[in-house]
This record gives C-alpha cells, structure tokens and sequence, in this order.
C-alpha cells in the first residue's frame, strides 16, 4: 500500500553553504514525484535526507506516520536506483535481484516468487540466468529497478537514473519507468536536472534553487503558470522582455515595453497598474499564420536562423517594432520553408503571454 511522505522545516548545513532552507513538502501517497533544479540545488540532499544517508540539522522527515529523520538507512524501508547500476557482474540477474531477499532471510520459495513477478514486472522475466555483460543499458536499469521494488520498500528513491543512457533509451525508460512505478503501487521521488524528464512523467514536481522550493505542482501547472523568472527558464524555454502594466480593465492586461505595447489576459492577483514587471512568451506561443484584422500582439521581423526538425522548425528571430529590436526564439509547427534573412509576421495571443513579478 502506497504511503504519503512529509518534510517539515529541514535544514541541513554544509559549512558555509546552507543545502536546505527550511523545506516543507507534503508528498501524496502513490505519487511519482520530481525533485528538479540546477546543480547545487539541494535536491539530491534531500532526497539523501529522505533515504538516511545525510541526517537534517533540523526538522523532520516522516514516510507515513513514522518520523525517519535519525534513523539509519538500514531501518527505514525505502528501495533507491543509482545513477550507476551497481549490478555484480559475476551474478545472473535472478542472483542480483534476489539479493536483498537474502540479506533477509525470505525462504527460498519467497525468494524465487518475489524475484519472478519483479522481473516480470520489469518486462526481463525471460532473461532471468542472464547476465549483467548480456543486457543493454537500459535493460541493465529495469534489472536495478526491479531490485530496488523486490524488497517491497514502503518508498522508491531515484537518483539521475536514466543519466547514463543515450538520448533514445532515456526516452523509452522513461515511460518503463512511470509504468513500473503505477504498477507496483509505489510512491516515488525522483530527482533529475532533465526538466524533460520531469515534464513527461511526473505526477507533480517540485523547483528547487538554493536549497529552497521555488514552486511545486503539476508539470502543466508550472509549465503555464510559472512562478518566478527562474521557473519559467528552468522549466522549458522562454522569450523575456521587461515591461510595465499600463491599464487592467478586468479581462485584459496592457503593458508598456520597449518594444511596444501587448495585451495579455488578466489572472486572479494579475499585478495593478504601474507594476514593473516581466513578459515570457513560449517559443510554440508564436503563431506564423495569418492573423486576424486588429489582432494584438502581431509582430514583424527578419528570419536569422531556422534548425528544421522534422515536424517542427525552431526560427531565430529579430522582431522590429516601436523603433526597437527583440532577439526571439519561436516554433513553428509544419513549418514553410523560410530562407534566413527573410522577412516573417509573427503573433501571439494574449492568452500565451506570462506575466512575471
């Protein structure tokens, strides 16, 4: 049975740099979690704090109603999958798997069932007397997995696991791995710096910056409604453009920039008027068709640079409006076959555009 996890006001200080700044996380029982940041962030400390590895300086951690924070790794009941795969090679993939059955004493019947249905479940229940040498990686990581979930822990812990794959085995363990994780049942954190990733499986996930959560939701809900400019950068891509709110009537936000006036749709708590603050457009917000009479948010410019991509070109432009120039980065879906330094009319809807405190 699935179980929640709580973090209560951690911290954890590493001489003069403070990992984790007071966090406080409440994490849904069966939930694939995403713990998500730069380098340094503090993510994996915290997830370290959560497998016993690192003791907080203060707060509290609890998996389900038990308080974990001193308790060492051994006796709190969590599985965890490295970045390395850490399988012996001189042992068979049963072997590997039903080691820490053996480290429990389980009676060998136990031992076999368990080590079968979590091989099974791991989609390798027929390479089972293979070994190590014998698989690709990303069967060598669905062999770690199926280790980590043999045991029955009460949590699933995953540290960068798919960061020593090639870019198409990432892309396909990363749907083995949110399968393999509803399946079993299990609720499970996951840190990673690869916001794609996160975007793709998460449940919800959280930002961290400096040892602090920056925001925490849905992968939809901080893709579209980012918090902060650091969020909306970290988290997919953005154009920025400074700016200051000029009239708010209700539905519709007007804001000065330096490169003319946008219109943007008015959000509960949309900043008053006179309020500095920052525009970030998505690079697919952009549309290249063409728009309709007196439509907002229309710009003209010079194609710099297209890199096609198949079903999608990513454009480089320089868009000219009001005297002033704005360096952009835009998607075009079935893109025309646009030459550099020609010209293109762009628009955006005022649904798409961010506005950023």
């Amino acid at each position: 049975m699935a179980i929640p996890i709580t973090f209560k006001k951690v911290v954890k200080q590493f001489d003069n740099l403070r990992a984790l700044d007071n966090v406080t996380l409440n994490i849904e029982a069966g939930e694939l979690f995403f713990l998500l940041g730069p380098s340094g962030c503090g993510k994996t400390t915290l997830l370290r704090s959560l497998a016993g590895f690192c003791i907080p300086d203060s707060g509290s951690i609890f998996i389900g109603n038990t308080d974990v924070t001193t308790l060492p790794p051994h006796k709190r009941d969590t599985g965890m999958v490295f970045q390395s795969y850490a399988l012996w090679p001189h042992l068979t993939l049963f072997e590997n798997v039903a080691f820490g059955l053996q480290m429990r004493k389980i009676s060998k019947g136990e031992t076999h069932r368990r080590v079968m249905e979590a091989l099974e479940l791991v989609r390798l229940g027929d390479r089972a007397q293979a070994k190590p040498n014998q698989l690709s990686g990303g069967q060598q990581q669905r062999v770690a997995l199926a280790r980590a979930l043999v045991i029955e822990p009460q949590c699933l812990l995953l540290d960068e696991p798919l960061s020593n794959l090639d870019a198409k085995l990432r892309l396909e363990m990363r749907v083995d791995i949110r399968r393999i994780c509803k399946q079993a049942g299990i609720t499970a954190i996951y840190v990673t710096h690869d916001q794609k990733e996160a975007l793709s499986i998460a449940d919800r996930l959280a930002v961290m910056r400096a040892g602090r959560l920056e925001q925490v939701g849905t992968p939809a809900e901080v893709y579209r409604s980012p918090i902060n400019t650091f969020t909306a950068g970290f988290i997919g891509e953005g154009n920025f453009i400074s700016g200051q709110v000029v009239a708010d009537n209700g539905t519709t936000l007007h804001i000065s920039t330096t490169i003319g006036a946008f219109t943007a749709t008015a959000r509960v708590n949309s900043p008053a008027p006179r309020t500095n603050v920052t525009l970030c457009i998505r690079p697919e917000a952009f549309r290249f068709d063409l728009p309709p009479a007196n439509t907002p948010n229309t710009f003209s410019g010079k194609l710099n640079q297209t890199i096609y991509q198949g079903e999608v070109a990513q454009h480089e432009i320089t868009l000219t409006r009001a005297n002033a120039q704005w360096e952009i980065k835009a998607f075009e879906l079935n893109p025309r076959h646009s030459t550099p330094a020609s010209s293109t009319t762009c628009w955006v809807e005022p649904e798409q555009i961010i506005v950023l405190q």
